[in-house]
């Protein structure tokens, strides 16, 4: 499958500045604390005007959010760019890996301060509207990986496995001490998914009903 087409410059530098932004927000909440920085501050630390930056945020919460749609985003071109002949699952978890091996794991203050900005609550809110958000737009991907004859819903699904993982992965880096990132955890998850979840299952079935109605009391 060819990689999608190249983006003209003055898209480029739109990206370029919304990036910047992002990363200026996220820098200053994590440096500062999620109340004690300003849309004002976000532009002045990237040299635009608060104006400019509306035009790409509506929130500074969405813009220190938006690392999430960064990362499925390229999690979604990289499975676009992948081999037509390429199994589905096995193209998807050659991308993620891809996109594992682009990114530097967190420090563990970063961890400690990532805990604590997703203790605001407008700030845990954005992170799941911005899962949320990315959920289509990686279906169709999806589904173009797929072919035309691929069932929107199946893709949908698929999406939302990918999702789930993601969140779920995410939950467990800002839980633990590592300095590992939290895509490693991710791609174990989806390979669960991929093959039915054996782990689980298998555990299930080594009981009885009545050993498990026992173990759920």
């Amino acid at each position: 499958m060819s990689s999608p087409s190249r983006p003209g410059l003055r898209e480029r530098k739109k990206q370029a500045a919304r990036r910047a932004l992002a990363e200026a927000a996220l820098r200053l909440t994590l440096e500062r604390g999620a109340d004690q920085v300003r849309v004002e501050d976000i532009a002045s630390e990237v040299g635009v005007s608060p104006r400019t930056f509306n035009n790409y945020f509506s929130s500074k919460e969405e813009a220190v959010c938006s690392f999430i749609v960064e990362q499925q985003e390229r999690l979604r071109e990289a499975l676009l760019a992948r081999p037509a002949h390429e199994p589905l699952w096995e193209a998807v978890l050659t991308a993620l890996a891809e996109q594992q091996a682009e990114q530097g794991g967190p420090t563990r203050e970063e961890v400690r301060r990532f805990r604590e900005m997703l203790g605001h609550p407008a700030l845990f809110g954005e992170m799941l509207r911005s899962h949320a958000k990315v959920e289509r737009v990686l279906a169709e991907a999806i589904a173009e990986r797929a072919g035309e004859d691929a069932n929107p819903l199946h893709a949908r699904m698929m999406a939302g496995i990918v999702q789930v993982a993601s969140r779920v992965a995410f939950d467990s880096w800002l839980g633990s001490d590592t300095e590992e990132g939290n895509m490693p955890v991710f791609a174990e998850l989806l390979r669960q998914a991929q093959a039915g979840m054996p782990d689980l299952t298998a555990l299930a079935a080594r009981s009885t009903p009545q050993e498990r109605a026992v173990q759920a009391s």
